[in-house]
């Protein structure tokens, strides 16, 4: 009987101790799903005051945009060649260059100094906040290049674009990280078919006023 009331207390004891590690276990898992329940929260606000706060600039921009090319489109209104499309404004290649060459010509160089002093106005306003950039695309028809110094379309666009960002850093003193050259080649046409038309058309400068 001794023996067994001494097994019994033992075991008591040990059912104390394991109720005990048990209950240690149980409080820290609950700690840990209270601080993962904690950070998951303040991840989520910190989420959503971000996706405020690029909404914010978002919106901000789009006014600065909006006036851009409100501005743009009283200077520039009744030129032959140059139109709006959606957010972009876009030059017909032939007010800019002369036909399959990619430096601008002096109409060309005169439109984009128009272009520069409206956006010099505009971009004064922008809060510094607000990382935008003027991005610059060139875009060529469909047909091929035959001969010539430029290699294909994409070569031709690519250079047209940066025959632009070159002017308005070089000779008009724009600052050269707001800046954005890219080529496109053919591939981005804006009118389907293969009239001379839509070549017109297709052939383009675009300048887009964007976040980076």
């Amino acid at each position: 009987l001794d023996v067994a009331a001494e097994e019994d207390a033992a075991a008591e004891v040990q059912i104390q101790a394991l109720g005990q590690q048990l209950n240690a276990a149980l409080a820290r898992a609950a700690q840990q799903e209270r601080l993962r329940a904690e950070a998951e929260k303040a991840r989520a606000d910190a989420e959503a005051a971000l996706r405020e706060e690029l909404e914010e600039r978002q919106q901000e921009l789009e006014r600065y945009r909006s006036e851009f090319f409100g501005q743009l489109v009283q200077l520039l209104e009744g030129r032959e060649g140059v139109r709006i499309e959606g957010d972009r404004f876009v030059f017909s290649s032939e007010v800019l260059f002369e036909v399959g060459e990619a430096e601008l010509s002096d109409p060309g160089r005169d439109q984009i100094a128009r272009v520069v002093s409206i956006l010099r106005d505009v971009s004064d306003q922008i809060p510094e906040n607000i990382d935008w950039v003027l991005r610059v695309d060139g875009h060529t028809d469909s047909a091929p290049i035959r001969g010539g110094r430029w290699e294909d379309n994409w070569e031709l666009s690519q250079a047209r674009a940066l025959s632009v960002v070159r002017f308005m850093i070089d000779e008009l003193g724009f600052p050269p990280e707001r800046l954005a050259a890219t080529g496109f080649g053919q591939w981005q046409p804006i009118a389907e078919g293969d009239t001379p038309e839509a070549r017109a058309q297709n052939r383009r400068i675009e300048l887009k006023l964007t976040e980076k």
